[in-house]
């Protein structure tokens, strides 16, 4: 499909950057209610739990030695592992150990995963200049703000396009969230967000692959060298976000402009994450929660089922089709995958898309009997799930709300099993009760490089 614009630019446009700046500089340190503090504290742990259980995949292996090749100085620590490299690096590479295993937090009305790129910036140079747990949590939730509205003013359509929002806005999300760390005001802040506002980085044909996990890290990458740049004096645009020519009328034709600052202060985007109690693509949750609920209801083995039929909104098909994958990443994106292995494993963590498991016989048998129809009256976030039995049973599931959705969120408890089964492989069970630790407590923190050599082996 080829997408033109008709739509004439927006000569016009309310001056957001300058006013996102001004929020991230001066708005006041844990200026929000608690229940925002703790959704920051959840998404700080989720995030961590991911970078640290993948730190040891082979994608994360390959970046590294990528970025040895420039012989980088010891700045920040890759979690989860000994290696120390640079600022620079260490974001990216703990950006894309965050996303590899598609675990990651997801702010649903965007699909963004926000994390993934601030956290991962700001990390890496919270470690360089020792700050203290609440100046990071401060600035999680300012970049992930930021990073959301400017995703509300372009989704769905910059989407549809083939941009994958989590790095297009991962960008301005790093270099706010590390502006504020650096302590930059309003006129340096719009200054990183102008630089970062000409990197968007990331197309989803690349899901499946090694590069989309590199999309979170190289803008997390992108936006912690536009803070350091704007501190150091480089110039941009204090309308690049805006203006007729400027990020968001280049990328997109929807400009929702009052998302970027509806409620600004008021409101918190961060509010309104979400975490994956699956490892794979946030649309295929629904159908494996009715697979996993109708297997465990009536006690039925794979043997049992002659076929599975799924009635889904259009977008699962578009992101995660793949009828016949081969490896672990491409069966993150197979609703077919998902399905089989819910209903043989009961679950759909990291293990059941290992390489090994989406080739394994029984899955493969299993997988090539779910069909999939696309049903316009199904939203995004449901799924009708029906399974028919060789006896001649038939079972229906309509999943109205996944696990992990806003109405259905995962509980602290299950966040920290969650975070036990990736980071005690890694780490050891010990570590695991410290970080879990850690991580609650985290604003309470005088220096967060507590946390961060902990999260080492």
């Amino acid at each position: 499909m080829t997408i033109t614009s008709n739509v004439p630019a927006d000569r016009n446009a309310p001056p957001i950057t300058y006013k996102l700046a001004e929020f991230v500089a001066t708005h006041d340190s844990g200026g929000w209610d608690e229940s925002v503090e703790h959704d920051a504290h959840r998404t700080f742990f989720n995030w961590l739990g991911c970078a640290i259980g993948a730190s040891n995949h082979p994608a994360v292996n390959i970046a590294l030695a990528a970025a040895k090749e420039i012989e980088p100085s010891r700045q920040a620590t890759i979690l989860g592992r000994p290696e120390k490299v640079d600022m620079g690096s260490a974001a990216l590479i703990n950006g894309i150990s965050s996303h590899t295993f598609d675990f990651d937090d997801t702010h649903l009305k965007t699909i963004i995963h926000p994390a993934g790129p601030v956290a991962s910036a700001v990390v890496a140079l919270a470690e360089k200049v020792a700050s203290s747990g609440r100046e990071v949590i401060d600035a999680l939730v300012l970049g992930i703000d930021v990073s959301c509205r400017i995703g509300n003013v372009i989704y769905p359509d910059h989407y549809d396009r083939g941009w994958h929002i989590t790095g297009t806005t991962g960008s301005l999300g790093a270099a706010a969230g590390c502006a504020r760390l650096l302590r930059l005001d309003t006129q340096q802040v719009a200054m990183a967000l102008g630089i970062a506002a000409s990197q968007p980085i990331g197309v989803r044909e690349q899901f499946g692959t090694m590069t989309k996990p590199m999309h979170p890290g190289a803008s997390a990458r992108a936006g912690l060298f536009s803070a350091l740049m704007a501190r150091h004096g480089f110039t941009a645009s204090d309308r690049a976000i805006e203006a007729a020519r400027g990020f968001v009328q280049t990328i997109s034709d929807k400009r929702k402009w009052d998302e970027a600052t509806d409620q600004l202060g008021e409101r918190f985007e961060i509010s309104f994450n979400t975490f994956k109690p699956y490892a794979c693509g946030i649309v295929i949750h629904p159908s494996i929660d009715g697979c996993v609920r109708l297997t465990r209801r009536h006690k039925l083995r794979p043997e049992n089922i002659k076929r599975v039929i799924l009635k889904v909104h259009s977008l699962v098909l578009e992101l995660t089709g793949k009828p016949e994958p081969k490896t672990g990443l491409e069966g993150k994106f197979s609703v077919f995958h998902g399905c089989a292995v819910g209903i043989i494993y009961g679950v759909a963590g990291e293990a059941q898309y290992d390489d090994s498991i989406v080739n394994q016989a029984d899955v493969v048998a299993l997988r090539n009997k779910v069909e999939a129809i696309v049903d316009d009256r199904v939203g995004e976030e449901q799924a009708v799930v029906t399974i028919q039995c060789h006896d001649g049973r038939e079972y229906t599931e309509h999943v109205e709300h996944a696990i992990g959705s806003i109405e259905n969120p995962m509980t602290d408890i299950q966040l920290e099993e969650k975070f036990d089964a990736l980071v005690g492989p890694v780490l050891g069970a010990a570590k695991v009760r410290q970080l879990t630790e850690l991580s609650w407590s985290l604003a309470r923190e005088l220096n967060v490089n507590k946390l961060i050599f902990t999260a080492q082996p």
